[in-house]
C-alpha cells in the first residue's frame, strides 16, 4: 500500500507533498483565521508551520491539494497512522485557504481518500480538535460517526482535546 499516491477526478488532485511546496503552503497557512477553531491557533507563524510541514514530510502520507481548474494550492491533507494489525489508518492534518470554505472542495479530496484507502483497510478514523465544530460539523456530512474523545500531540506540539471519528468500510457510501 502507497500512503502518497496521486489522486485525481475533473476538479481536485492530491499530490505527494515535496520539500519544494513549502512556500506555496505557507502562503495558505499564513491566514491566521484558517486555524482559528483548531487547537493549535498560531500554525499561521513561519516556525510553527515549519514544525508542522517536518511532520508532514516526516508522515510519508501528506498531500497538496491543488484545485485543477486554476492550479492553484487549495490546502493539505494526510493519511497517518497506518496500522496493519487493526486495519486502520488516519486521515487529518487537513487545512484549506478561506475561499475554498464552503466549496464541494473537502467533500470531493475525502471521497478520493477514502475511496483509495478502503482498498487497503477496514476503519478510517480522524481526529477533530474538540472545539473545532466547522470540522466536526464535515466529519458529520462525511457519514462519520463521533466515537472518542481523547488527548493527542500533534508533531512537535502539546497535548490538546480531541473528538474521534470513525469511518469504516463496512458503512461507507461510494
Amino acid at each position: 500500500m502507497n500512503l502518497q499516491p496521486t489522486l485525481e477526478n475533473d476538479s481536485v488532485m492530491l499530490v505527494p507533498l515535496q520539500h519544494n511546496d513549502f512556500e506555496q503552503l505557507f502562503a495558505v497557512a499564513s491566514d491566521p483565521l484558517v486555524w482559528e477553531q483548531h487547537p493549535n491557533k498560531d500554525r499561521y507563524k513561519r516556525g510553527v508551520f515549519q514544525t508542522f510541514f517536518q511532520g508532514a514530510m516526516e508522515s510519508k502520507g501528506a498531500f497538496r491539494i491543488i484545485e485543477k481548474k486554476t492550479g492553484e494550492t487549495a490546502g493539505s491533507t494526510r493519511f497517518y497512522d497506518y496500522n496493519s494489525g487493526t486495519g486502520s489508518v488516519f486521515i487529518g492534518y487537513t487545512f484549506y485557504a478561506r475561499k475554498f470554505w464552503g466549496s464541494k472542495l473537502n467533500p470531493q479530496v475525502k471521497k478520493l481518500m477514502l475511496d483509495y484507502i478502503f482498498l487497503f483497510v477496514d476503519t478510517v478514523y480522524f481526529h477533530v480538535g474538540k472545539n473545532n465544530i466547522r470540522s466536526q460539523r464535515a466529519m458529520e456530512k462525511l457519514g462519520a460517526k463521533r466515537v472518542n474523545e481523547l488527548n493527542v500531540a500533534y508533531f512537535g506540539e502539546p497535548q490538546k482535546l480531541n473528538v474521534v471519528f470513525e469511518i469504516t468500510k463496512q458503512n461507507y457510501q461510494l
